[in-house]
């Protein structure tokens, strides 16, 4: 194992301070680094929190600022936050209109934002993310997985917070745009966990795993490597399939890279997920392509498709400034 690092006890602290230092006009860091906060709050606005394992990088940290999260909560590498922080971030950034919390659908995110819900006390409200399409359930998870969508889901509900949105129909909108979202990924090569210190799972040169989890959960199948354009035709299928009659109209197309995949193949992937869901009548009309929800250093992508409808795409469109995503201001 290669990684640049100190100790593996170590290594999540140094990089939330270097992250909290590096961005210091946009947020701070808690002194207990118990969560990430918005340097600015905003009087009155409902506070948007949510959090998980680290090693998905910007997920969550890089979007707090404004038009989006008001807290975030890292827990250890692919490991859920506690309660406590929840109970924290909430007690550190409501200004008064209450808290909503975007969580992930797995098994510890649910349960321990649940907790910190019933612990913080005074108006919290939770959103569940479950656009992966791969498989119904895991391990991990009862239910379908929470992956790239949960970072639309943040953008969109960010913004209408910040133009004042109350906390119910808030929450209300953030259920209609994971409702409108599927998303499915698939891995050429393992991630790392530092503190395992070897790939956590085998994967072959000509191989790769169709439906991977963003923790590297197995997906669908383990199947040889094909090209670019099978590949996103299987996905775009499953995907449009899954949407049913909500596949026509306007929509997002996000091409996610997981960490170890060059932007070059990120856009090749892009262009032909494009044209295999206009083929099928999707008219893409907003696009994302980089890394934003990340599993470490894994080779692989995912495709997610966010179906828009007017309100939806002018809160994308309206500005943000955060670490990990920023236009119009």
């Amino acid at each position: 194992m290669k990684k640049f690092m100190n100790s593996v006890d170590t290594i999540l602290t140094e990089s939330l301070h270097g992250f909290a230092a590096a961005h210091a006009d946009i947020l701070t860091l808690d002194p207990s680094g118990k969560f990430i906060q918005r340097k600015a709050l905003k009087a009155g606005k409902v506070a948007l929190i949510s959090g998980g394992g680290s090693g998905h990088e910007p997920l969550h940290g890089g979007f707090v600022g404004h038009g989006m999260l008001d807290a975030a909560c890292p827990g250890q590498v692919f490991t859920s936050p506690t309660p406590d922080q929840m109970v924290e971030a909430a007690a550190a950034v409501d200004t008064g209109a209450g808290c909503l919390f975007i969580v992930k659908n797995y098994e510890g995110d649910v349960m321990n934002f649940e907790m910190g819900a019933e612990m913080a006390g005074g108006q919290v409200m939770s959103v569940i993310t479950n656009d992966d399409v791969a498989v119904e359930d895991s391990t991990w998870t009862t239910g379908r997985r929470g992956v790239a969508g949960t970072m639309v889901v943040e953008k969109i509900a960010g913004a209408a917070a910040e133009s004042g949105m109350a906390l119910a129909p808030l929450a209300e909108l953030a259920k209609r745009v994971n409702a409108n979202a599927r998303s499915m990924g698939v891995a050429l090569t393992s991630c790392t966990v530092p503190a395992a210190g070897k790939p956590t799972f085998d994967i072959g040169d000509g191989e790769m795993e169709f439906g991977v989890g963003i923790h590297g959960e197995p997906g669908r199948r383990r199947d040889t490597l094909k090209s670019a354009d099978a590949i996103a035709e299987e996905i775009c299928t499953s995907i449009v399939n899954d949407l049913g009659d909500r596949a026509k109209g306007n929509a997002l197309l996000f091409v996610n890279g997981f960490g170890g995949t060059p932007v070059m193949e990120l856009y090749l992937m892009y262009n032909s997920a494009r044209a295999i869901l206009e083929k099928k009548g999707v008219t893409i009309v907003r696009s994302l392509v980089g890394s934003y929800v990340t599993s470490l250093d894994m080779a692989g992508c995912s495709i997610t498709v966010v179906m828009m409808d007017g309100e939806m795409l002018d809160l994308w469109d309206r500005p943000v400034h955060t670490a990990g995503l920023r236009w119009g201001m």
